[in-house]
């Protein structure tokens, strides 16, 4: 069947009142997402954060009347939001995805492939992905730098820390780059489940990923090589964390950054950073620990 999209573009504040409203309506799904390309860093908080522009999307039967949903809000939404309606085309949504969601060649011999496509070359390293909720398919040019960054560095019996580890990517590339052990840090519990999810499509041994909260950090677990590709902002309040985790003469690969961020980094950290590589604005930077 086709869908009624009802969006109301509104503020944090009464954010959370929109989603109550539009469910109570009848909505069969809303969704919340940024309006005015505004990042969030969730650092561990455990309140939920919301862009300052919000727009918050209902999903209704193609038939459901706009006019009375409009005149069926509160007037202070009434007041403070904008509505916009439009028909969405009766599709298999999640088919959509996995369609245009194709196998990628992201240096010699590394290829991410989704879990339910053929590698299309399958003597190679391939990154079996299914990426679930959690962020990072390796479609980014940040994620698709450190894959290639990766590539370069000596990972046989290494162990390895990735900080913000999303769907896991580049932890489950690590360890099938040679790596003997990789250790996923998220604020996100969705991504240590789906991070230890492609650990195991990839037929990786269990002990071979673990995966953990930041705090759940104890400071005993230095790697060889620490990997965070997050965002400069975040990277910046995380530099004495992320030096923590590494061993002396040990690699940090970050990567989020833009260029113009590239100083203002620097200073965050003890040691010498240098440009890896850049791809469309975006920089991923590596240093390491004396």
């Amino acid at each position: 069947m086709a869908w009624l999209q009802y969006r109301l573009e509104t503020s944090a504040e009464l954010a959370p009142r929109c989603e109550d409203e539009l469910l109570a309506l009848g909505a069969a799904a809303v969704t919340l997402e940024d309006n005015a390309d505004q990042p969030l860093f969730d650092l561990g908080s455990e309140e939920k954060q919301l862009w300052n522009a919000t727009r918050v999307s209902g999903l209704f039967p193609a038939d459901t009347n706009t006019e009375q949903l409009w005149q069926s809000l509160p007037q202070i939404l009434r007041e403070q939001c904008t509505a916009r309606a439009e028909i969405l085309e009766d599709k298999d949504w999640e088919r959509e995805w996995m369609q245009h969601y194709q196998p990628t060649r992201y240096a010699e011999g590394l290829w991410i492939c989704p879990s339910w496509l053929e590698p299309p070359e399958p003597a190679a390293v391939n990154i079996m992905l299914d990426p679930g909720l959690a962020f990072g398919t390796g479609t980014h040019p940040t994620t698709a730098m450190c894959l290639q960054l990766l590539v370069g560095l000596e990972l046989e019996n290494r162990w390895v820390t990735d900080f913000g580890c999303g769907s896991g990517v580049l932890g489950v590339g690590a360890l099938l780059l040679g790596a003997k052990h990789v250790l996923g840090v998220d604020t996100d519990r969705q991504a240590l489940i789906a991070t230890r999810a492609n650990c195991e499509r990839n037929s990786l041994p269990e002990s071979s990923c673990t995966v953990k909260l930041p705090t759940q950090l104890n400071g005993d677990e230095q790697a060889d090589v620490v990997l965070a590709n997050i965002l400069a902002g975040p990277l910046g309040e995380l530099a004495d964390t992320l030096c923590a985790q590494l061993q002396p003469g040990g690699t940090l690969l970050l990567s989020g950054i833009l260029a113009e961020q590239v100083p203002a980094l620097r200073q965050c950290y003890p040691f010498a950073l240098e440009i890896a590589l850049e791809r469309e604005g975006w920089v991923a930077l590596m240093g390491c620990k004396p």
